[in-house]
């Protein structure tokens, strides 16, 4: 497998061009094999790894197809999308974006629509993650993690996660800043509102007067969670899991006011060089083997029927009945529209 940093930019078109020239002339996702190249967008970290170990090396290289991941935040890569919407070609095969992102490029004018028949996988789809631009990969909810022997009183959710008596103990995760400011917002209004801005930056000024804490990763977070420094939050379940399974100790807690959903999945551009092996990809990863690796190594529950996953690891990374009911979808149309000056006013009021 081959990684670009975000310092390889200048070279991108050269690399989507190589891509086109390699693109096998097939048609349909199951028959895109022998040679060619795709270039995936992602993050990097634990999920880049993941993507390699369970779905890039044990069924793309089968078929003959090189991987070259273009690692990077949603945000470059969004961005550099929507630069490159005028060429011929892009640089990106297929982009790994949450939901709202999805959501946002497809408003952009950006994305490919779907073509499932060109994903045999896709049969076995569940229905909410079959978007007409693009397709759900994992999903999991927001909720609150906290560490027992920091904060003796278990929460019950965010309102309790995003009290001021916490002082210092309460943390937040820099690139989740939506996630937060949809939190706050449903503590704010007793889950009945997930996007009143202004009460969500009461409730977030609040708890920065009374010492909150900002750290510019997930890995970060994590640290300080370990060495105790603070004790309470809000995070994807599948997260809370795997830092149980590092020896973090955590808990979660499904919120009371609703469980935001989170979802990850991909995207192929209008302009992808190389769309045949980005379905081959998109198929690849809706396979029933590294659905259940996902949700083995990430704490993620897959998106496809027919999965066979342990009962303790269930119980661990999904929701009881009870609990599913609360499952809330975000207002994408809403994120997008304001995702601009929620970014602005995190940055320069909140973190400043």
């Amino acid at each position: 497998m081959t990684i670009i940093n975000r310092r390889d930019a200048l070279k991108g078109l050269a690399l989507g061009a190589s891509a086109a020239a390699l693109a096998p002339a097939l048609s349909g996702a199951a028959q895109a094999q022998s040679g060619g190249k795709v270039v995936v967008g992602t993050w990097g970290g634990d999920y880049a790894r993941l993507l390699t170990k369970n779905i890039e090396d044990p069924i793309l290289k089968a078929k003959g197809i090189e991987v070259v991941q273009d690692q990077a935040g949603d945000a470059p890569r969004r961005a550099k999308m929507v630069a490159e919407r005028r060429l011929p070609r892009g640089t990106v095969d297929i982009h790994g974006l949450s939901a709202a992102n999805m959501f946002e490029m497809n408003e952009a004018g950006v994305l490919e629509q779907i073509d499932y028949a060109k994903l045999p996988n896709a049969k076995n789809l569940l229905p909410t993650m079959k978007y007409p631009y693009g397709v759900g990969h994992i999903y999991s909810g927001n909720v609150v993690i906290y560490n027992p022997k920091v904060i003796p009183t278990a929460p019950t959710g965010f309102k309790d996660w995003l009290d001021p008596k916490h002082g210092n103990k309460i943390g937040f995760i820099d690139i989740q800043y939506q996630a937060i400011m949809v939190a706050a917002s449903m503590a704010a209004t007793g889950g009945k509102d997930m996007n009143d801005l202004d009460k969500a930056k009461q409730v977030l000024m609040a708890v920065k007067a009374a010492g909150a804490r900002i750290y510019p990763t997930n890995e970060a977070f994590a640290a300080a969670m370990k060495n105790e420094e603070i004790g309470i939050s809000a995070i994807w379940k599948a997260r809370v899991v795997q830092w149980q399974n590092a020896g973090i100790p955590c808990e979660a807690v499904s919120p009371v006011e609703g469980i935001p959903a989170y979802v990850s999945g991909f995207v192929i551009p209008k302009n992808a060089p190389n769309k045949e092996n980005a379905y081959a990809y998109m198929d690849a990863m809706l396979a029933k083997a590294p659905q259940e690796a996902f949700a083995v190594d990430m704490g993620y529950n897959g998106t496809v029927t027919g999965l066979t996953v342990a009962a303790d690891l269930q119980k661990r990374i999904g929701f009881t009945e009870a609990e599913e009911k609360t499952l809330k979808d975000l207002d994408y149309a809403f994120l997008a529209k304001n995702d601009a000056g929620m970014k602005e006013w995190w940055d320069k009021v909140f973190k400043a």
